[in-house]
């Protein structure tokens, strides 16, 4: 029967696998993550993605919509899928329990460089619900911690109540082996880490150019500046990288739903370089 599925599902791309949500976290007021586990024994143990892809989940009677996996490959327990409240699927996802039935369709996409990033120092710079496809390579890279040179993460948010993965947070802020720094907009009650937008406090931190990478992904005016600041600190258009959230359909770059001059996000992005993005028309 598996052989049968698995025959169906390589002739037609659109096919999902069903899955069931274990568990459901309360990340922020409009953010909830889903931890989705196969229900076919073998579709799970034989399911294979790189960080940055991301994968459609459909709600059954209502549509589908494209989410980063933001648990890393490293970690096969569920897939972890971070759903922000903003349209008719979404608002669906939001209503589901543990226990819930969804479609899966995944991986799809390109995913994050971690092969050729070996070696080199890591900037990450998350903000909001951007810290999702940015957590997945940063727990792949935690769990091969050797492989990487000095890893930094810049996290903020508008406020406290903002910021999602909550739960990671102290663990990030402990540990020996990366440097953690968190922001919000303006002061709030009992904060007691960094104050004031991401790009800003990204120059305050300073961080060096030299065999290193940036990683950035959040709300496109937090990329635009971000980007500026990078390049102040000295970092060239191919040493940054982010992720494109163009509208996607198909998923397999039949439909054009998502295309941007001749690339289309969901098969020759999500992951981008910065230089690369300065190739293509100023659709976004």
């Amino acid at each position: 029967m598996l052989q049968n599925t698995q025959t169906a599902k390589d002739a037609n791309p659109y096919l999902p696998s069903i899955g069931t949500i274990v568990e459901i976290i309360e990340e922020t007021p409009n953010i909830k993550t889903f931890r989705v586990v196969l229900n076919s024994e073998g579709d799970m143990k034989n399911f294979t993605f790189h960080p940055g892809q991301v994968g459609q989940l459909s709600v059954f009677g209502t549509g589908e919509s494209t989410f980063v996996i933001n648990s890393p490959p490293t970690r096969m327990d569920y897939l972890q899928f971070s759903v922000m409240k903003a349209g008719e699927v979404t608002a669906m996802l939001h209503t589901l329990s543990v226990g819930d039935q969804i479609g899966v369709r995944a991986p799809l996409g390109n995913w994050f460089p971690y092969e050729e990033l070996k070696g080199k120092d890591i900037v990450f710079i998350g903000g909001g619900i951007g810290m999702a496809p940015l957590r997945t390579l940063l727990l792949y890279m935690l769990d091969n911690r050797a492989d990487y040179g000095k890893i930094t993460l810049l996290y903020g948010a508008r406020s406290p109540e903002d910021m999602a993965f909550k739960y990671e947070l102290p663990d990030w802020l402990e540990r020996d082996d990366m440097e953690t720094t968190l922001t919000i907009d303006a002061e709030a009650p009992g904060w007691e880490h960094s104050v004031g937008l991401i790009p800003n406090v990204l120059q305050e931190m300073n961080p060096s150019s030299e065999n290193c990478m940036a990683i950035t992904c959040g709300p496109p005016i937090m990329i635009k500046f971000t980007l500026q600041a990078l390049a102040k600190l000295g970092f060239k258009d191919d040493q940054i990288l982010t992720t494109l959230e163009k509208r996607m359909k198909c998923g397999v770059g039949i439909c054009g739903r998502c295309n941007i001059g001749t690339k289309y996000v969901c098969v020759d992005g999500p992951v981008f370089t910065y230089a690369q993005l300065k190739e293509l028309p100023n659709e976004l």
